[in-house]
C-alpha cells in the first residue's frame, strides 16, 4: 500500500500553482502565490485526499488509519445513497447542506445521519502547515 503525506503532496501542488501563476504574470509571485493557493484550494485539496483515503484508493498518513477503506467496508447496502452524499461532499457541501438536500428529496434520514456520522466531515480539517501566514 502506497503511503503519502497530505502536506508534502499539497506543497508540491502549491508550487505547481505558483509556477503557473508566475508564468502568466511574467514574474515570480513568490510566497504570495503559495498563500493564495492555500486560501483558494487547500480545503478542496484536503477533502479530495480524504475521500481517496475513505475509498481505500490511497493511504494518507495524516488521516486516521481506521478510516482507510471505510466506504468499501461499511456502506455496501447504501451504495447509491453514499454516492449521492459523496458527490455533494466533493462539491463542497457541508453536513447541513446534505441534510437539507436529503430532506427535500425524501432520502432515508436515518441512513443519511448514519453515513454522515461515520464519515465525520468536520473532524477531518487539517490546517495547512507549509504556508506562512500573510
Amino acid at each position: 500500500m502506497e503511503k503519502a503525506s497530505i502536506f508534502v503532496e499539497g506543497e508540491k501542488e502549491a508550487h505547481v500553482y505558483k509556477w503557473i501563476e508566475s508564468e502568466k504574470a511574467g514574474k515570480d509571485l513568490g510566497d504570495d502565490a503559495i498563500r493564495r493557493w492555500v486560501k483558494e484550494h487547500w480545503w478542496g485539496y484536503l477533502r479530495a485526499r480524504w475521500i481517496e483515503h475513505l475509498q481505500g484508493r490511497r493511504f494518507w498518513m495524516e488521516l486516521d488509519r481506521n478510516d482507510f477503506g471505510l466506504l468499501q467496508r461499511e456502506f455496501r447496502e447504501d451504495q447509491l445513497l453514499l454516492d449521492c452524499i459523496l458527490d455533494r461532499i466533493k462539491a463542497g457541501y457541508e453536513n447541513l447542506d446534505i441534510l437539507l438536500w436529503a430532506r427535500t428529496f425524501g432520502m432515508p434520514m436515518d441512513r443519511v445521519f448514519y453515513i454522515l456520522e461515520r464519515i465525520d466531515i468536520n473532524s477531518r480539517r487539517l490546517a495547512c502547515k507549509f504556508a506562512s501566514p500573510s
